[in-house]
């Protein structure tokens, strides 16, 4: 079956269709909601492979929006259509094996049965060899600067097909909308199509190519390497060369403020740092500290007093944060930093809870009620001090103990640390 037929079948169709209405995400310029588009593809799907076999498909502008980024700056999105999604997830679920041989095994990110964990892993492993001087390379706005025709020449070299090489050229081309209005896109590959993570690790395999002919150990995720090395002089070395492989090879552009020869306790990679363990005599990872700061202020977040929310609602978002967080970072060394998160969010959650008693007479009865004596119960709600003040005393800190804290359901990220910690 010709490369096209098996992307258009309908077991692929499907599966495609299925990914895209699990993933759920924004409507795009047509408006189609995910919810919506298994009505419109059982009424279009043959005048859709109609139009695609006949190369008179014309993919829809990508919706553009921004989301703000750590240092301030934006970081740019192309939302397809619902119905675009659906077919560049069909071409992902059938080139993918096939480039899959291509890639090299120190890739981690965008592939299948690889994760961020993997990559992580095998960082330590290196530095653990002695391997320690890093060279950290980051990739200026790869996303918006990939040159379509070395991407195109890279993919036809692999895929005989010019029907769907003349469709992923489409999807390159195929613009974007900012504010209403149309903007053609010369170069780069959006960044939130199905499709451009095989794109972009078609285009940095070459790099990886580059780094294994010359022996290199390194690891890469998505857009972000590190490669590893002996000393400070290989990586002034490697540094060099390998940014000038990238820009003059590859055409795409170096951060020169962010690529930079670094010791671990320096780094930061995907989330994670690193730190030497003197008993273990090996470096270790911990969440970086600007990993922690983010978390903690998510949980401020979702622990304002003024987000007038029931109790157990603001318990269930708490939950899926602490959980998602923690399962992340599970090879990460962080029993200390979960315990001072989790005395901070109960000592949150205990002035949420008294602001909720509300009146003094509630207040009064409900300490009463979990084991105060009335003279102490009837002093603090007639206390000038503010809400803070008194939620975090000990009063009601032993009205509202952490384990009956943990009775009413409170999550703990420590408990959570402790359940899925896993020792590298």
């Amino acid at each position: 079956m010709e490369l096209l037929e098996q992307i258009l079948s309908n077991q692929n169709m499907n599966e495609a269709y299925l990914r895209v209405y699990r993933n759920k995400g924004a409507s795009g310029v047509d408006g189609i909601t995910v919810d919506e588009l298994k009505e419109y593809l059982r009424e279009n799907k043959d005048e859709l492979r109609k139009r695609i076999r006949t190369r008179k498909y014309q993919p829809q502008a990508a919706l553009r929006v921004e989301i703000p980024k750590e240092n301030g700056k934006m970081r740019k999105l192309g939302i397809p259509t619902v119905v675009d999604r659906v077919v560049q997830q069909a071409i992902h679920q059938v080139l993918s094996p096939i480039f899959e041989n291509q890639f090299s095994e120190l890739s981690f990110g965008f592939r299948p049965k690889r994760s961020c964990e993997m990559a992580i892993i095998k960082s330590l492993e290196f530095l653990n060899d002695g391997y320690d001087w890093v060279v950290d390379i980051d990739l200026e706005r790869f996303f918006d600067t990939v040159h379509h025709d070395k991407l195109m020449r890279l993919i036809a070299n692999t895929i005989d097909d010019g029907d769907v090489i003349s469709l992923i050229r489409k999807y390159l081309v195929s613009g974007v909308m900012v504010n209403g209005n149309y903007e053609e896109t010369p170069v780069g590959t959006p960044q939130g199509g199905n499709l451009s993570p095989l794109l972009s690790n078609i285009m940095l395999n070459e790099l990886d190519k580059e780094l294994e002919k010359r022996e290199l150990r390194f690891v890469r995720y998505a857009d972000d390497s590190l490669i590893f090395v002996k000393s400070g002089k290989a990586a002034d070395r490697v540094m060099k060369t390998i940014v000038r492989f990238i820009e003059e090879k590859l055409g795409l552009t170096v951060n020169a403020e962010k690529s930079r020869i670094s010791r671990p306790k320096e780094l930061k990679f995907l989330g994670f740092g690193y730190y030497y363990d003197y008993q273990s005599k090996r470096y270790q990872v911990k969440p970086h500290p600007v990993s922690v700061q983010k978390f903690q202020r998510k949980l401020r977040q979702l622990t304002k007093r003024n987000w007038s929310i029931p109790l157990d609602y603001r318990i269930m978002k708490l939950k899926q944060v602490i959980v998602g967080w923690v399962n992340y970072f599970r090879i990460a060394n962080m029993k200390k930093a979960m315990t001072r998160i989790d005395e901070k969010l109960r000592s949150r959650i205990r002035v949420i809870i008294w602001k909720q008693w509300k009146v003094p007479r509630k207040q009064i009865k409900s300490l009463i009620q979990l084991g105060i004596p009335e003279e102490e119960a009837k002093g603090l709600p007639f206390c000038r001090k503010g809400y803070r003040y008194i939620g975090l005393s000990k009063v009601v800190h032993r009205a509202l103990s952490n384990k009956r804290l943990k009775q009413r359901g409170i999550p703990s990220a420590l408990d959570r640390y402790l359940k899925v910690h896993t020792v590298i």
